[in-house]
């Protein structure tokens, strides 16, 4: 199983907006693809002083395969959705991670 996390970071003053858009638009869409599954969201607790917050956001997906179809299909959409709304205010970026067992 393969975990699609990304972690975006948004500034102070789109917070809000930010947070919203990611809850009410962009995880029902990347989930109703069908593609990705188990969404997970979580703050990142801070480590430096700098502005904004950070969040994690997950997915389950079945392969790499299955990911790259959604990449280039609807998650290039979805980013192109939310540059256009938020544009250097809230920026995102991915870790592909491998799940392996204990």
């Amino acid at each position: 199983m393969i975990i699609f996390n990304t972690t975006f970071h948004l500034e102070d003053e789109i917070h809000d907006e930010g947070l919203a858009f990611l809850r009410q638009t962009y995880i029902p869409s990347a989930a109703g693809s069908g593609f990705l599954l188990q969404p997970r969201l979580a703050r990142i607790h801070r480590q430096h002083e700098e502005g904004g917050v950070s969040y994690s956001l997950q997915f389950h997906v079945k392969n790499v395969d299955v990911l790259n179809h959604w990449l280039t299909t609807d998650g290039h959409a979805l980013q192109q959705q939310l540059a256009q709304r938020f544009g250097n205010k809230m920026l995102g970026f991915v870790t592909v991670l491998e799940e392996i067992s204990l």
